[in-house]
């Protein structure tokens, strides 16, 4: 294992390498912009990493490649050769690939457009083979470099939450509100942030992913409030509930099943269990409130360098990565890293979710986002 402060460039590389010899590769090109940060730490905007089971190649233009060399050197990326492309990509490649051993190229299918695999079929006189998830796959369960920057993102979202009840008052417009969230993000170091954040009130909180509007907050709304950051490469994301002075019964009834469905979630967390297996906890108690069919999504998604990522904590049918067989499910293991968030949402009443992140472990899980739960009124 490497630095803790320290990514484990050079482990990660080495696995990927041997991966490439024992699927009888000659190389694999990675473009997903988070698997080469996980691989090497490069953050830029155009880059391409070629791994052989004998090294690693990071092809970088001219914007890049006078300052990557010295990051490589001072150990800030990891150990890769640098290649300058003077030109195009699709020729530096080829002028690489001609020196290597004959056999097939693998290439991320995800990722690639169709344009940019012609090029590279024109170019270059090999197999490509289309693959889905391998890096991804690694990337699953985190190492303890990963969950301490998690760790520091959660804990430093959770002190914005905090602070909710500063910035919801009824005459305040969505947008408004939304503002203050994401300066209150900046201001607490967050780089930059995880997803647009949403705070949506009144009828517009039964629409899962609303954006903020000029809707004003108004007397008896509930309010939806759902943001994260990105804090040394690793993402945070929470959701907590709001309601402008009294409301309706049955609204706060929603906002309680909601959190006892979140509650048997987490309660189900723990390695070894199926994911759909906590999607069904949350899904049962939901059902038992006669909201089965207002629980219009998973109940929760991994998280790391991308805000979304496996595990998919969803139903039996529908919780499997690309490329996974039909009779194989997840089944979580200690170190992944997941959000908990049911949620329900009832045109004409409104919506309630609520999200928490947790890192499972073996005997369960542990909580990263600790700021209150209850609902805040204002």
């Amino acid at each position: 294992m490497g630095d803790i402060m320290r990514p484990d460039w050079p482990g990660r590389l080495r696995r990927a390498q041997r991966g490439v010899a024992e699927r009888s590769q000659a190389a694999l090109i990675v473009s997903t912009p988070a698997n080469l940060t996980y691989l090497c730490g490069f953050t830029g905007s155009t880059g391409l990493l070629l791994i052989t089971p004998a090294d690693a190649r990071l092809l970088l233009d001219g914007r890049y490649t006078h300052a990557a060399r010295q990051s490589v050197a001072a150990g800030a990326l990891g150990p890769v050769t640098v290649e300058g492309v003077p030109a195009r990509f699709d020729t530096a490649l080829k002028s690489i690939l001609d020196r290597e051993p004959a056999g097939p190229v693998e290439f991320e299918a995800d990722q690639v457009t169709v344009a940019t695999l012609a090029k590279w079929q024109r170019a270059i006189n090999r197999t490509f083979t289309p693959t889905s998830g391998i890096i991804e796959a690694a990337r699953v369960v985190k190492d303890a470099q990963e969950l301490a920057a998690i760790r520091r993102a959660c804990a430093t979202l959770a002190g914005v939450a905090r602070h909710l009840r500063e910035w919801v008052a009824e005459g305040r417009s969505e947008k408004q509100v939304a503002a203050d969230i994401d300066a209150a993000l900046f201001g607490s170091g967050f780089e930059r942030l995880a997803f647009p954040t949403i705070v949506a009130s009144g009828p517009n909180s039964a629409h899962p992913h609303a954006r903020p509007s000029d809707r004003r907050l108004q007397e008896g709304d509930l309010v939806v409030l759902d943001f994260g950051g990105v804090l040394d490469g690793y993402c945070g994301d929470l959701t907590r509930m709001a309601a402008v002075g009294q409301v309706q019964a049955n609204a706060r009834a929603l906002v309680d099943a909601v959190r006892a469905a979140q509650l048997a979630a987490i309660a189900t967390v723990r390695a070894g269990v199926l994911a759909s297996d906590v999607d069904k906890a949350a899904r049962d108690v939901l059902t038992d409130h006669g909201l089965g069919e207002a629980f219009l999504h998973a109940t929760g998604h991994g998280l790391g360098l991308e805000v979304h990522e496996d595990p998919r904590i969803g139903r039996a049918d529908a919780d499997r990565p690309v490329g996974m067989p039909a009779n194989k499910q997840v089944r979580l293991e200690a170190g992944m890293v997941c959000t908990i968030e049911p949620g329900a949402y009832v045109d004409g009443l409104g919506g309630a979710r609520m999200e928490d992140d947790v890192v499972v472990t073996a005997e369960g899980c542990e909580v990263l986002t600790d700021a209150p739960r209850d609902l805040v009124i204002v």
